[in-house]
């Protein structure tokens, strides 16, 4: 495994890191409110950098998001990269890559996903019936992917849809999807919702790491300032122990993010990696973004202090990717259903033989 970034994702990171640094300020996260930056994303697009995610992979994606998410960035690129440019260009069909590609590359295409939790979504003929309570982005998507009760994925166009704000506890833009009859455009065939659940768990544990990166560098920039009895908060043992473990925690969430990613690039099984990532995001990313708010003491309290949106997307990353308990119970029945499928295959080699 070699998690060293290419020339190209060193660069795009970087451009990245500038955008989101440059424009993705405490003032103008305030001034969007519950909503995304419009201008943010036309920066994002016509810098390439959504377009670059075909060339640079799952972890080139990986690293991106962690830059956005240092920055809590309000901007569905996570979204519509993982649900629109990579499930399309891994299962659509010619004339589906050809159409929608450059559309969602430049952004006048921005696609979100359904797919998270058992789906009360039902297709007849090509239309699905069923009402989508929480989907992120909702309201900035022109095209949402939905998983139907059979585990299929379909594209349905908003605009074909009922779609109704909702507020989360992260500005993520987010609405509730109704559907009715509506019409939708399969995308993909068997084992295309695993796949592109997958990569969705993956992507999101790059963000969670990107989050929980930004609240520690909060937190010691805090402490390192602050001073208490003549001395800073920094240099006293507990704070630093607490530092500590949540620095190491950041890390366990962006080196299993790494590995599934680069598993996928690779074209190596990634189901399990996937889990994996997703349960350290949401287990350790819980504590992170508390140990980043406790640092900051009475400030932390605040909910209008920059450390506070952490907070909030670190408690949202953890609810949508499913709390830490159910991730653990999906990845040890995937591994025990791995051990018996292996076990036949061996049965069955030894009777041959």
């Amino acid at each position: 495994m070699d998690f060293a970034p290419t020339e190209e994702q060193t660069a795009a990171r970087d451009l990245a890191s500038r955008i989101f640094t440059d424009l993705s300020t405490p003032d103008r996260l305030a001034a969007a409110g519950t909503g995304s930056d419009p201008e943010l994303w036309k920066e994002l697009c016509a810098a390439g950098l959504v377009a670059a995610v075909g060339d640079t992979g799952l972890l080139g994606l990986v690293l991106l998001l962690e830059e956005q998410g240092r920055t809590t960035a309000q901007v569905p690129f996570a979204a519509s990269c993982v649900h629109g440019l990579l499930a399309v260009t891994a299962h659509g069909s010619t004339e589906q890559r050809d159409r929608l590609l450059p559309a969602v590359a430049d952004g006048t295409v921005v696609v979100t996903g359904a797919l998270f939790g058992p789906s009360a979504v039902r297709e007849t003929t090509g239309r699905l019936t069923g009402v989508v309570p929480v989907v992120p982005w909702l309201r900035d998507a022109t095209h949402v992917l939905v998983a139907d009760d059979r585990r299929r994925l379909w594209l349905v166009r908003t605009a074909d849809a009922r779609c109704s704000p909702v507020e989360l506890t992260a500005p993520w833009s987010a609405g509730r999807l109704t559907l009715d009859g509506t019409p939708g455009e399969r995308l993909g065939g068997e084992g295309a919702y695993d796949d592109v659940l997958a990569t969705a768990r993956t992507a999101f544990a790059g963000l969670q790491a990107g989050v929980c990166a930004g609240s520690l560098a909060r937190a010691v920039e805090h402490t390192n300032a602050r001073e208490q009895f003549g001395r800073p908060l920094a240099a006293r043992q507990g704070v630093q122990l607490r530092a500590a473990d949540a620095h190491m925690d950041t890390e366990a969430i962006r080196v299993t993010a790494y590995e599934a990613a680069w598993r996928r690039d690779a074209g190596l099984a990634y189901a399990t990696h996937a889990l994996t990532a997703a349960w350290w995001a949401s287990e350790a990313g819980h504590r992170v973004v508390h140990t980043g708010q406790h640092l900051h003491g009475g400030a932390g309290a605040d909910v209008e202090h920059p450390v506070h949106r952490h907070f909030l997307w670190g408690r949202q990353l953890d609810a949508y990717m499913g709390c830490g308990g159910e991730v653990l119970q999906e990845l040890g029945e995937l591994i025990a259903a791995e051990g018996e499928q292996a076990a036949r295959v061996v049965g069955a080699a030894e009777g041959e033989g």
